[in-house]
């Protein structure tokens, strides 16, 4: 391999694993990743539409307000006499049916953001909107458990905030054979094998010497253990069910991973909304269904907690081009056979009591959710990793 190509390889490792400082990624495992549990983060990135997600379709100015966007009754699943699924959550109706499902209305938090990548920062480092953090969520929980790498993983080519610590960083990867391949390669395997203490005190040349280390020892045991699992279930042939598709073999093969996060994108709809968001459900629910019966075949899903989050909602009023603007408070979907609380965990908004935009007004900060989750999930006292203080939802 010549030098060009070697940078090429070396880009890759980068990008396809963050490690915490001086330590191999898997050597140890922590005792919070010995009781089972798994935590699967999923982003709807753009903005879904919630109000058209769950829909109160007996509301007269839920219709008032979208007089060509409202989802019908007649085309919606319903739920309850009052609330109903869009069509396309085939899937999570029937979670809800089974007491797997609970569905947490107008999850917001103060002075909220519009803009897709602050909010989306707000949400991945559980910071107040005039806060500006470095750090994720987990990858403070990485931080307080004295974590390693390989107990968060992102299901993508590079690492999101989200994973990002102050002294430990998640993985990135999607394709495990690949990553054990490159980390095989001799140039790379020489380099790594020639490293030393004045390489790994450099700054950046440093960082990449430590990344390249640790990537060499992670990719072996993602690969080597990933690999004695195959999945029998179907997936639909798209990107996202691919990425949900790993994190089951993840999971069903015993990898000592305990927080998984991955994305399905495409929702910021200003324009022909009713089209677009009904296919991304459809791929969304889908590939959940999936998801969930290949855990659940493995008697994996018991042990499993599915949080799904949007970086904020839409406005109620449609627009011209017969879709909606950036809006504000949304629901978060809760996944699990160990939850507390199923169904609705409080009533949909109140659509006659809005802020001055406008826009939905929030009654739960998704701190509370997160605090919940660290608590009561992760087994780590929540103060430890949200800076702000609450007491966290009876959910799980």
């Amino acid at each position: 391999m010549n030098r060009r190509n070697f940078l090429k390889q070396a880009s890759l490792a980068s990008t396809a694993v963050f490690l915490p400082k001086f330590v191999s990624g898997f050597n140890l495992i922590d005792s919070a990743v010995a009781t089972g549990k798994k935590l699967v983060i999923i982003q709807l990135s753009g903005g879904n539409d919630g109000l058209n997600t769950v829909v109160p379709f007996r509301n007269d100015i839920y219709y008032k307000k979208r007089p060509a966007l409202a989802q019908q009754k007649s085309n919606l699943i319903g739920i309850t006499d009052e609330i109903g699924f869009h069509e396309s959550l085939i899937a999570h109706s029937n979670l809800y049916n089974n007491g797997e499902l609970c569905v947490v209305n107008n999850v917001g938090y103060p002075n909220p953001n519009r803009s897709h990548f602050r909010a989306t920062d707000i949400w991945h480092t559980a910071s107040g909107s005039n806060e500006y953090l470095q750090s994720g969520w987990i990858g403070r929980y990485l931080d307080m458990t004295k974590g390693k790498s390989l107990d968060a993983i992102e299901v993508d080519d590079s690492l999101s905030l989200l994973l990002k610590g102050e002294d430990t960083d998640g993985i990135a990867t999607k394709d495990p054979k690949l990553f054990f391949r490159t980390t095989n390669d001799p140039y790379f395997k020489k380099v790594v094998a020639h490293h030393d203490d004045a390489h790994l005190s450099e700054h950046n040349l440093g960082y990449l010497y430590k990344t390249m280390v640790t990537a060499s020892s992670s990719a072996k045991y993602i690969y080597e253990t990933s690999k004695t699992y195959t999945t029998k279930t179907t997936y639909p042939k798209n990107k996202f069910s691919k990425q949900l598709k790993q994190v089951a073999q993840f999971i069903n093969s015993g990898l000592q991973t305990k927080v998984y996060y991955t994305s399905l994108g495409g929702f910021d709809t200003h324009a022909n909304q009713a089209g677009k968001q009904k296919r991304l459900l459809k791929i969304y629910d889908e590939a959940m269904a999936a998801f969930i019966k290949d855990l659940k075949e493995q008697d994996s899903f018991k042990d499993t907690l599915i949080l799904t989050f949007s970086e904020f909602g839409r406005r109620v009023q449609q627009n011209a081009g017969n879709g909606t603007d950036h809006g504000t408070a949304n629901q978060v979907f809760l996944i699990g056979k160990q939850l507390k609380k199923q169904g609705f965990y409080n009533p949909m908004a109140d659509l006659s009591n809005l802020d001055s935009n406008g826009d939905l007004k929030y009654d739960i900060d998704f701190r509370e959710i997160y605090t919940a989750v660290l608590n009561n999930w992760l087994d780590i006292d929540a103060s430890k990793v949200i800076s702000a203080s609450f007491s966290g939802l009876n959910i799980i």
